[in-house]
């Protein structure tokens, strides 16, 4: 399998390349910035075929248009994410001053789809909390989970901008990612990466979750 992690932009968020043996074809997760991306690309004489998004806050969307742009490729992201593509405001895109180009979605999801792309299948899930739309991508051929900015490192995203909700959120992680069978690679959007199974163990946003009831 093909499989390459970009950093890049101030917050240092992971954008992810990956597609199957024996194709050139490639999916490209959260493309928070076009160029980084298209470099790895072009070098590595990859095709890119399909733009993923976690959710649709400016450091996962600001490379989309320019990528899709240069490879026509379709883009999937959460319907209750689609207007932030449109929308330096809602974005947030607006409180850096790093505006990002308006593009519309091509494959809006729902949660729920499995996805067929550059010869791999993504499991598709809704998992709002950080903001409404936010999604995680399940490659169970390779276990490996893509998680945008939902879970991190005995840690969870932020819910304090519009749109989130901290129990929302809990539920994501507890009801919908950690009753995947068996371990995961967890693939964050930022920092380090995780396994689901060390946060099944010790993640204290979901310790703090179960206490309060949720």
């Amino acid at each position: 399998m093909y499989f390459k992690v970009i950093t890049s932009g101030s917050l240092e968020e992971h954008i992810y390349l990956l597609g199957a043996d024996g194709t050139t074809d490639t999916i490209v997760i959260d493309p928070g910035e076009a160029q980084p991306a298209l470099d790895a690309l072009n070098k590595d004489g990859r095709n890119c075929v399909a733009i993923l998004l976690t959710h649709g806050h400016f450091d996962h969307i600001g490379g989309v248009r320019t990528l899709k742009e240069a490879f026509h490729a379709p883009i999937f992201i959460h319907e209750a994410d689609a207007t932030m593509l449109q929308s330096n405001r809602m974005s947030l895109a607006v409180l850096t001053g790093n505006l990002v180009k308006p593009v519309e979605a091509d494959v809006l999801l729902h949660g729920g789809e499995t996805l067929k792309l550059a010869g791999l299948e993504l499991d598709v899930i809704h998992t709002p909390g950080h903001t409404k739309g936010g999604v995680c991508y399940v490659l169970k051929s390779d276990r490996k989970l893509f998680v945008g900015d939902t879970l991190f490192l005995e840690g969870s995203g932020r819910t304090d901008f519009p749109g989130g909700s901290e129990k929302e959120l809990y539920h994501s992680i507890a009801d919908k990612l950690f009753p995947l069978e068996g371990d995961f690679d967890v693939y964050c959007g930022h920092e380090e990466d995780t396994t689901l199974e060390h946060e099944r163990k010790n993640n204290p946003f979901v310790a703090m979750g179960r206490r309060r009831g949720w």
